[in-house]
């Protein structure tokens, strides 16, 4: 991780901070917000808000107010246009559970209001819903507390369509290797020392490899049915990783490349990003030959021990079935994941606040029909 240099941000990199008149939040000092950012999901970071402002999305930070100054822990919302004058307002991981306790359902109904009237205004649309999706895991109160308030009809939020996948594997990584190793199933730590010894090198290739990982995501994208996004949205990520230098105390996530290669072919790729003290497999890209070679064993070992390196105390496998059914069609990602040690964890993911209910039950029927056009006709015509 880096931090910014200290000075200010050019204009067309800032984000526009807008008070809300509800004290939901924790009330903490700037300071205090600032130095929680390691704590913090990657997607609740200034650079991340930056990133997606170039992928079509307008950014916001909004954040408690009281008598007129800043006290309270900033939230990043994200918005785009749906058509017919309507938005949507999302907020990838976040808030934190933290303030909102037994009456759950009701606050963050309220803080979702809160955040539609005041990025309404800016935005000189209506919007149509907020979307929360939620890092808590389940076995929190207030989590516990939400859904039973959803699910009980006792507030106007709705459970939402994922978008980040609730379910994941997170490995402490604070242990010595040889512990992490010997937490592992026996045929990962097999594996990894398989592909060592028939020679699979492992290298933090950077940008320059992008066209390499792109290949490789193509073919796996092609190989397990699942959609990309273009190339210049992967060379954007990195670009603005490399030239991000942000504000005075601002974390600067680490991204990285890494290509597995036999014999000078490349034949599998990840990319990772490291933030605070959490680091994050994002996206991993393999050829269909010399798979016998276990090059992804090789590149999630290397890149754990990089975290390891950087000071993250954990590593998150980001993205796996709710469970280990043989009948999901990811099924063999859940076991490749959860073999290397960690713990499961499951999280609340989306919720919903409708601002206009027959607007939002009309757009939830298309939005089902989308995605079962997506997830089960167009598979089966493939």
């Amino acid at each position: 991780m880096k931090s910014g240099a200290g000075g200010p941000l050019p204009e067309e990199k800032r984000l526009l901070r807008i008070p809300i008149d509800f004290p939901a939040l924790a009330e903490v000092s700037a300071a205090e917000a600032l130095s929680s950012q390691g704590e913090e999901s990657f997607m609740q970071s200034p650079f991340w808000a930056r990133f997606k402002m170039k992928t079509g999305w307008k950014a916001y930070i909004v954040y408690p107010r009281s008598g007129g100054e800043y006290p309270g822990r900033e939230l990043i919302v994200l918005a785009r246009p749906l058509g017919l004058g309507f938005h949507f307002a999302y907020v990838p991981h976040g808030p934190r559970d933290d303030g909102f306790g037994e009456d759950a359902g009701a606050r963050l109904e309220s803080f979702g209001a809160s955040i539609i009237d005041a990025i309404g205004r800016k935005l000189g649309g209506k919007i149509l819903f907020l979307r929360f999706d939620l890092a808590w895991e389940r076995t929190g109160d207030a989590s516990a507390n939400l859904l039973a308030s959803i699910d009980g009809g006792k507030c106007r939020m709705r459970r939402g369509t994922a978008v980040q996948v609730p379910d994941t594997v997170i490995l402490d990584i604070e242990k010595t290797e040889e512990a992490i190793l010997g937490a592992m199933k026996p045929k990962w730590r097999y594996n990894i020392k398989l592909a060592e010894k028939k020679g699979v090198e492992v290298s933090e290739e950077g940008m320059e490899a992008l066209d390499v990982f792109y290949s490789l995501y193509g073919e796996t994208a092609k190989r397990d049915g699942i959609a990309i996004h273009p190339l210049s949205y992967y060379r954007t990520l990195f670009e603005m990783g490399e030239n991000s230098r942000g504000f005075e105390g601002e974390t600067i996530p680490k991204l990285s490349l890494w290509v597995a290669r036999h014999e000078g072919r490349p034949i599998a790729s990840i990319i990772t990003l490291f933030f605070g003290k959490r680091a994050t497999y994002l996206y991993g890209a393999s050829s269909g030959e010399k798979r016998n070679l276990m090059p992804a064993y090789a590149l999630q070992w290397r890149a754990i021990q990089a975290a390891r390196a950087e000071g993250c105390v954990d590593y998150d496998f980001f993205g796996i079935p709710p469970d280990d059914s043989p009948d999901h069609p990811m099924a063999g990602l859940y076991l490749f994941k959860t073999g290397f040690g960690g713990r499961i964890a499951h999280r609340v993911g989306c919720v919903d606040y409708p601002a206009s209910p027959l607007a939002y039950a009309l757009f939830r029927t298309a939005e089902s029909a989308r995605l079962f056009w997506y997830k089960k006709i167009k598979k089966l015509l493939r």
